[in-house]
């Protein structure tokens, strides 16, 4: 259906996803963006556990990254800058956390803020939206032109299922994921503090001041970054120890555990509500970030301020500044090879504790 128009006059349109359980997505245009999902609490009750906006023009003031698909890489790279078969790319700089300048989520206009080309799609037991996007050589500072394709299936499984694919006519790297932020709630007034977390992972990458990874990889075993069993994520966010302060909490890329393919990566629980958000990818790397540069300027969804920690994402997805860390799973896609992600949030409650 018909969502609005940017301001050069192009429409975007939205697609409205539903399940036989009542669960519903509403999938946008504009940034491929998931603008919503409805999900029921332990008594049937449906709430939107997304963060984001009303209408066009609050998403085309979205500086957060609420729900959007970010690329063509996802998450930071130094300096703004990498080298690909010994010639150097210059991108934009869009992020300085520290002071230390870096590229993020693809730059100044990444996928987040590109009209994408969409068409329903069905398949048995669930429906879909296939959205297209032509990045051009050169777009951001990235080598190649990028044919990028993300698919979002609602099943009656109550899974939403996210597959990216993607390829190019020149050598590049790309790093695709979805950003949404999500707060189980249903209440955003409300913070994400006594959301229970556990990840499938041993291991997280320590990040300097600019939270660009050192290319080490630490044991999480004890520390604060233990969510080997579930815990409340504001438990020990607010830790006295350097890698907490870096990030004001928790803004980390965990390194997966378990065999390649899609498998569990991480559960997310809320006591009050009882809903379940389980993830999982095929993907090596997942950024737990939880909401720590919300800071009530964004006025979103009804007009709600969405202050500090009131959502979290969790992102699956290559390991953040791999174009300039070899010792990292290469993320170089090269002509003739398709990239592919796919991750799935499957939602059920839970029964009061």
């Amino acid at each position: 259906m018909d969502y609005g128009k940017l301001p050069d006059g192009r429409p975007v349109k939205s697609f409205i996803l539903k399940n036989t359980h009542g669960l519903k997505a509403v999938i946008l245009e504009y940034g491929a963006t998931l603008a919503s999902l409805e999900t029921p609490d332990r008594n049937s009750k449906l709430a939107d556990i997304t963060l984001g906006y009303d209408t066009l023009q609050g998403w085309l003031s979205n500086t957060s990254h609420f729900g959007a698909t970010v690329g063509r890489y996802a998450n930071r790279i130094a300096n703004g800058k990498f080298t690909l078969d010994g010639k150097t790319y210059i991108l934009a700089t869009n992020n300085s956390p520290g002071g230390v300048p870096c590229s993020l989520h693809g730059g100044k206009a990444g996928f987040d803020k590109k009209l994408w080309s969409g068409r329903p799609v069905e398949r048995p037991g669930a429906s879909g939206v296939e959205l297209a996007y032509t990045s051009p050589d050169g777009e951001e500072g990235y080598p190649g032109t990028l044919q990028a394709k993300v698919t979002y299936w609602l099943t009656d499984k109550d899974e939403l299922e996210m597959h990216f694919e993607a390829e190019t006519d020149k050598p590049t790297v790309v790093n695709l994921t979805n950003h949404t932020y999500w707060n189980l709630t249903g209440d955003p007034r409300q913070d994400i503090l006594g959301h229970r977390l556990y990840l499938e992972s041993k291991e997280m990458l320590p990040v300097n001041a600019g939270l660009i990874p050192t290319g080490k990889t630490e044991e999480v075993d004890g520390n604060p970054f233990d969510f080997t069993r579930e815990r409340p994520i504001g438990e020990r966010i607010s830790a006295p120890v350097e890698q907490i302060k870096f990030g004001n909490g928790f803004d980390h890329c965990w390194v997966l555990s378990g065999e390649k393919g899609v498998r569990l990566a991480a559960r997310a629980y809320e006591p009050k509500s009882g809903r379940v958000l389980e993830l999982f990818t095929d993907q090596p790397g997942l950024q737990f970030y939880s909401g720590n540069f919300l800071n009530g300027s964004a006025k979103g969804k009804g007009g709600t301020p969405y202050r500090f920690r009131t959502a979290f994402c969790l992102e699956p997805e290559k390991l953040p500044d791999s174009p300039n860390q070899p010792q990292f799973q290469s993320v170089v896609l090269r002509p003739g090879e398709t990239y592919r992600h796919t991750s799935v949030f499957r939602f059920y409650t839970r029964p009061s504790d």
